[in-house]
């Protein structure tokens, strides 16, 4: 399906990479990461990637798919947290975020992966359209269509629920 659209934007438009130092204040009583303190980090990120992609001021997060722990982080770790678009609706967006830990040989190894619906809110605080994705290559076409697989999850979850 070609969502090429002269009003949408591309993947690499909202596409956000931060670099935290991991502090003592972050970690758990373990010594490690504090998996509240990396959700916290990841929703900010999700944050930016929507209110770029959307053009908005306001997105909020609507839920939280897959938050995948595979490793820990530490105390003066470098923390690279990677966000961006892999699927749009009418007022919705689903934001992939990776973290890796870099070595100080500029080496990445990651440690978390999650997928964030993030909704779009207009100046009525109501539910706003956002522009189309264009999808730019086959590798955006897979996560596009690993996007509807997870919503389709989500909705009969839901409905579960």
């Amino acid at each position: 399906m070609n969502r090429k659209n002269i009003n949408g934007k591309t993947v690499s438009f909202s596409r956000t990479e931060q670099v935290h130092v991991i502090k003592p204040c972050d970690l758990n009583g373990g010594g490690r990461l504090f998996g509240g303190a990396l959700l916290s980090m990841l929703d900010e990120i999700a944050g930016i990637v929507a209110k770029r992609h959307s053009g908005c001021n306001n997105v909020t997060t609507a839920a939280i798919d897959h938050l995948d722990f595979k490793d820990g982080a530490y105390v003066n770790d470098l923390l690279v947290i990677i966000g961006y678009v892999t699927y749009t609706g009418n007022t919705s967006m689903e934001v992939r975020i990776d973290t890796y830990v870099e070595n100080n040989e500029g080496m990445r190894h990651p440690i978390n992966r999650a997928f964030f619906v993030m909704v779009a809110m207009g100046a009525n605080n109501r539910p706003t359209k956002v522009p189309p994705l264009i999808i730019e290559n086959e590798f955006q076409q897979a996560e596009w269509d690993c996007a509807l697989k997870r919503k389709e999850n989500r909705i009969k979850m839901k409905n579960d629920f």
